[in-house]
């Protein structure tokens, strides 16, 4: 049974329905569920089902594709020289089957381009000397490195220029699809650990299936990173090198951002470095933001150079926090909860858990049709008499309206004391006085249970609970 992805099962219905050959590009991250949404989808009725090896070469790729030809049914395969035989065998094969639609699948597509293999050539002249002059074939490719199917198959400027009709990009779940995916698992979770268990593993559907009901949640999360024999120990390694063919440089990034709550600039990351690597640079933080592990945000009144860059990614941050370099015993999670090195990395989680949910928070302040940028905005002092201050969320609104939204998380109904009102009051002057915004300045409060009704409480102007983020 799917859990969520109506949307992408009511788009590969319409192609498999459709009266013309159809040629789509499926991508997202490593374990984010690309496989089982088309094997479900199409009750594993295929005409042709390949997955492509990594880090095997050419040679091996072309064996293992004549595999899935005799797989598929056919018998008197030829020998397979290069990539153009391989789909001119996959074209004769197909014509020799009775009429009906086709369904062509070939799971993995960027493993499979290795030094000069020319696959996307042959593909190309596959789709466009065979296929697209057919109407009954729906071809499928995917990949988890999603910059390689962008830059190679969506944003091909030769033979495949404009011949993709259709690209469906999986995302990670949200925090409502998790919870259909915990009840349908009887995981017996609250909201609260539900939210948490984001924090930790994303919407990544394959790290919530090896959830296991009859433990707790923490023995839970203790069981996938922490016991001698953890299910995810490595996981870590292996999605960086599953997305990029040379991961070096990604990971050295997200090391570096995974520092800085904030983010940093390209030019503080290439102090850092200690080396300006120009396109290598800017190349490496495309395909970050691309994969959904960092994103880019401009400041209001600051310059394109002064981009921010900022790790997003709720698996990667629980990894530098908690894993990286660490020599832990089995049940270090249980031992850690409500410690203050748990609740420093809630509070940033829990930021990073809002900025992904930036849909269901306008739903929740009544703006979901309002158009909106979303920034965070940090003011360095000038000098030792002044004050720096730091939004990590902000959301300005074409009504003429921006909401200043401070995120707490805690485990009851949150109050707000006199120095955090005092906080609150001198961020939003200070954001005033620097901006020279001419618009309505409100603060919206993010927390997991509500605001206590106190003499500070009347100072916020909107408040968003864990509650509204589940709005599908």
């Amino acid at each position: 049974m799917i859990i969520g992805r109506e949307k992408e099962q009511k788009q590969l219905e319409k192609l498999y329905a459709s009266d013309q050959s159809e040629f789509v590009a499926l991508y997202g991250r490593r374990r984010v569920g690309k496989t089982y949404l088309i094997k479900e989808v199409f009750n594993d009725h295929f005409a042709f089902r390949h997955t492509g090896l990594q880090k095997a070469p050419k040679s091996k790729q072309l064996k293992e594709f004549a595999v899935s030809l005799r797989a598929a049914g056919m018998h008197d395969i030829p020998k397979l020289n290069d990539w153009y035989d391989a789909f001119n065998a996959l074209s004769e094969f197909l014509s020799s089957l009775p009429e009906g639609r086709k369904v062509v699948f070939i799971d993995e597509l960027p493993w499979m381009d290795t030094h000069k293999s020319n696959i996307v050539s042959a593909l190309e002249h596959f789709w466009n000397s065979w296929a697209n002059y057919r109407n009954d074939i729906l071809l499928i490719v995917c990949g988890s490195a999603t910059s390689w199917i962008i830059k190679k198959i969506i944003n091909n400027y030769g033979g495949l220029h404009n011949r993709l009709t259709r690209r469906i990009t999986l995302s990670p779940f949200t925090l409502h699809e998790c919870e259909l995916f915990a009840t349908a698992r009887n995981l017996g979770y609250t909201r609260e650990q539900i939210l948490e268990t984001y924090m930790i593993l994303g919407g990544i559907p394959y790290y919530w299936s090896l959830l296991q009901r009859e433990l707790s949640w923490s023995q839970n999360i203790d069981e996938l990173f922490f016991a001698s024999d953890a299910q995810l120990d490595g996981e870590f390694n292996a999605l960086y090198a599953a997305l990029f063919r040379h991961p070096e440089p990604h990971i050295n990034i997200v090391k570096i951002l995974g520092t800085k709550k904030v983010g940093l600039t390209r030019y503080e990351i290439v102090n850092i470095l200690g080396e300006d690597t120009g396109g290598t640079l800017s190349t490496v933080l495309d395909e970050l933001e691309q994969c959904g592990f960092i994103r880019s945000y401009n400041a209001i009144g600051k310059e394109k150079k002064d981009t921010m860059y900022q790790l997003i990614d709720n698996f990667t941050l629980f990894y530098f926090q908690f894993i990286q370099g660490s020599k832990l015993d089995s049940t270090f999670w249980s031992r850690t909860l409500r410690k203050p090195i748990y609740n420093a990395w809630s509070g940033l989680a829990f930021e990073r858990v809002c900025m992904q949910h930036v849909p269901q928070i306008k739903a929740a302040l009544g703006i979901a049709g309002v158009g909106s940028s979303i920034y965070s905005w940090t003011y360095r002092p000038k000098n030792s008499s002044e004050t720096g201050a730091q939004i990590d969320l902000l959301i300005d609104r074409d009504d003429q309206v921006i909401d200043i939204c401070e995120i707490k998380f805690s485990h009851d109904i949150f109050t707000i004391q006199k120095d955090l009102d005092e906080t609150l009051r001198r961020r939003l002057n200070l954001f005033v006085e620097k901006t020279n915004t001419r618009k309505a300045v409100r603060i919206v409060l993010i927390c997991t249970y509500g605001l206590a009704d106190n003499p500070y409480a009347g100072n916020v102007h909107n408040v968003v609970t864990m509650d509204h983020l589940f709005i599908n």
